[in-house]
C-alpha cells in the first residue's frame, strides 16, 4: 500500500512547477506566519490556475487572501484585462501580503482589500465570473448567498475546506462552530437547484459550483 505522503510527492513531481516566486512565498508563509496550512500550496495552486484558464473570467472574487498564494496562482491564469478582487478581514495580514503582490509581475491584476467582504462587496458594482471562497468557515452560508447575487450566469464558485478534515461526517464535531458552518453550507448548496455542484476530495475538500 502506497503511503499518502509518497503519493502526494508523486503528484507534485508530475504536474507543473509552482515557480520560484511562489516557492519563496510558500516558504515565507511557513516561517513568518501562524497557521501556514491555510496557504493553498503547490497542487491546489496549479489547480486554481487551471480553472482560471478554463473559465477565462473577466473578474475574479476571492474571500480570504491570507498570504496571497492563491491569488497569485489565479493571476497567472488571467488573460490581459482580467482582475482579481481579494478580501482579507485580518488587517494584521496586510504588512506581509501586500508587498508580495506589489513585487510580483501580476500586481496590476490584483486589487487587494482589507475588510469584510460581507460589508464591502454589496457596495461594488462588479459582476464576477469566478469566485474562490476561503474565509471564515462559520460564514460560508452568508458568503454563498452574497456571491450568488454578484455572480454572472454560467459563472463558477470554488469553496475550499468543505470536508474540514472529515469533521463534516463525524458526530464528535456536532458542537464545533466551524464544522457546523461548513455542514450548513454543504447542505444549502446540495439543495440549491440554481447551481450544479461537485465536491473534490482534494486536500481538505474543494467544492465546484456552477451557476446555471
Amino acid at each position: 500500500m502506497v503511503e499518502t505522503d509518497q503519493l502526494d510527492e508523486y503528484i507534485l513531481e508530475h504536474i507543473d512547477e509552482e515557480g520560484e516566486y511562489l516557492h519563496r512565498l510558500y516558504r515565507a508563509t511557513h516561517t513568518q506566519l501562524l497557521r501556514p496550512r491555510m496557504a493553498s500550496g503547490h497542487l491546489q495552486g496549479r489547480l486554481l490556475k487551471m480553472f482560471v484558464r478554463m473559465v477565462r473570467p473577466k473578474n475574479i472574487l476571492e474571500i480570504g487572501t491570507y498570504s496571497g498564494y492563491s491569488a497569485l496562482c489565479m493571476a497567472e491564469g488571467l488573460e490581459d484585462g482580467g482582475k482579481i478582487y481579494t478580501f482579507e478581514i485580518n488587517d494584521e495580514q496586510e504588512d506581509f501580503t501586500r508587498p508580495w503582490f506589489e513585487n510580483s509581475q501580476y500586481a496590476d491584476k490584483i486589487d487587494f482589500r482589507i475588510g469584510d467582504a460581507l460589508e464591502h462587496l454589496p457596495e461594488m458594482d462588479v459582476m464576477f465570473d469566478l469566485a474562490f471562497i476561503d474565509g471564515d468557515k462559520r460564514k460560508y452560508v452568508d458568503y454563498y448567498n452574497m456571491v450568488m447575487q454578484h455572480m454572472s450566469a454560467g459563472g463558477y464558485m470554488l469553496a475550499d475546506n468543505t470536508l474540514w478534515d472529515g469533521h463534516v461526517a463525524d458526530p464528535a464535531y456536532d458542537k464545533d462552530a466551524q464544522t457546523v458552518g461548513i455542514r450548513a453550507f454543504n447542505d444549502l448548496v446540495a439543495k440549491d437547484d440554481r447551481v450544479e455542484k461537485v465536491i473534490l476530495p482534494l486536500r481538505d475538500g474543494l467544492t465546484i459550483i456552477r451557476k446555471k
